[in-house]
């Protein structure tokens, strides 16, 4: 406690350098803490994006669908008995929120003057609103009835259809038979960045009929959790699961093997731990710089202090105190500019990809921050050590003679 003592009043005596050296480390402590923040926000606010509102957190499918799912093939279906189990399964886990059924497959839509592809969802209305909440959000309109239909933006502007325009709705089904139903547009789906951008939705019923499947097959299984951070757990579960049952095989996915936006995360993953790589540098180049500096200014200090009888074990605890002192000032200056500055900027609307006017609410992560003081004080307290064994070891003699 001595040392700790003594450590401050020489912080405070070096008033000037003191408050430099803990400004560095606050700047470097303020680009990591901004950097973490607004990435994480911009991270969270796309993967909720993606899982609120096209995939959920888990995907559930005939072995082989996802593979050649460009195609979206119709003999990859999974029956009742298969789709039974897995509601029985999905009904006694705790974790899982929602489930929706789909049947998904591609058509030709037609505004009875000009046509173009869509990729269609055959699905029970009220489930996939429980399931992807945000659907609603991207949605003018409401989700399709029977008789109904809800198409992208994307189409919506090339076809030049409104809410409650009629159109042709023509698909093939696995037998090669097309079909053609007319429906009635009840929505408009706004733009998303990746898959799902051109998806449009029509009830089940319809999408059976269109398709001539008589029995209520599906080919996909959409899942929210009741908290994302059990993905892992529920995605092992589900592991063992499919495992059992043999016949017919499943697949299980996560959005992160289903979403080209998880390389997007692994990149700001990379480029966060790089901006730390550098706040290291900084911190352990400011306080051995100045840590050495110390140690030759008060040589003499150190002589007296060992002429005296003082223990090595003492000295090097002052040294060390006086860079713990400095990575926790640093930090805490830090943090606090960081909290004003993140409060004066407020949210940010931003554009990403085809999307436009998104809201980026930054949102301090306390545990990356707490991680954030521990390495700094770590880094601190390692580049205190060799100055503070480097003045232990001077001999008192030599030390006075200085």
């Amino acid at each position: 406690m001595e040392s700790f003592k003594i450590a401050f009043r020489n912080l405070v005596r070096m008033g000037r350098r003191t408050f430099l050296t803990a400004s560095l480390i606050a700047i470097g402590v303020v680009f990591v803490m901004l950097y973490i923040t607004y990435a994480e926000s911009f991270k969270n606010s796309m993967i909720a994006q993606i899982t609120d509102s096209v995939m959920g957190e888990l995907q559930i499918h005939k072995k082989g669908y996802v593979s050649s799912l460009d195609s979206l093939p119709l003999d990859k279906n999974m029956g009742v008995k298969v789709v039974k189990k897995i509601e029985n399964k999905l009904n006694s886990m705790p974790e899982v929120y929602s489930y929706s059924e789909r049947l998904k497959f591609g058509g030709l839509i037609s505004n009875f003057t000009d046509s173009t592809n869509i990729r269609l969802n055959g699905i029970d209305a009220v489930r996939e609103g429980k399931t992807l909440p945000l659907l609603k959000e991207r949605l003018k309109g409401h989700l399709p009835k029977s008789g109904e239909i809800v198409i992208p933006e994307l189409i919506s502007k090339g076809l030049h259809l409104k809410i409650g325009d009629a159109v042709v709705l023509v698909a093939t089904n696995k037998n090669g038979s097309m079909n053609a139903k007319t429906l009635k547009i009840s929505g408009i789906v706004g733009i998303i960045s990746g898959p799902g951008g051109r998806d449009g939705y029509i009830s089940l019923k319809d999408a059976r009929k269109l398709l001539r499947i008589k029995k209520p097959e599906i080919n996909e299984i959409v899942i929210k959790l009741k908290n994302p951070d059990l993905l892992k757990k529920v995605n092992k579960k589900f592991f063992e699961f499919i495992k059992e049952n043999k016949k017919p095989k499943l697949e299980v996915h996560t959005w992160v093997k289903l979403s080209p936006f998880s390389k997007i995360v692994n990149m700001l993953d990379l480029m966060t731990f790089s901006i730390e790589i550098i706040l290291i540098s900084i911190v352990l180049v400011s306080i051995l710089n100045v840590m050495i500096m110390s140690v030759y200014e008060r040589i003499k200090q150190i002589g007296t202090m060992k002429a005296m009888g003082t223990p090595k074990s003492f000295i090097v605890s002052m040294f060390v105190d006086e860079g713990l002192l400095l990575g926790m000032f640093g930090f805490i200056i830090g943090v606090i500019v960081s909290v004003v500055f993140i409060y004066v900027i407020g949210d940010i609307h931003y554009s990403f990809g085809r999307q436009s006017d998104l809201l980026l609410v930054p949102v301090i992560d306390w545990k990356s921050a707490a991680g954030v003081g521990v390495m700094v004080v770590v880094i601190a307290v390692i580049a205190s050590l060799y100055p503070a064994f480097k003045a232990a070891s001077l001999k008192p003699i030599d030390a006075l003679r200085s």
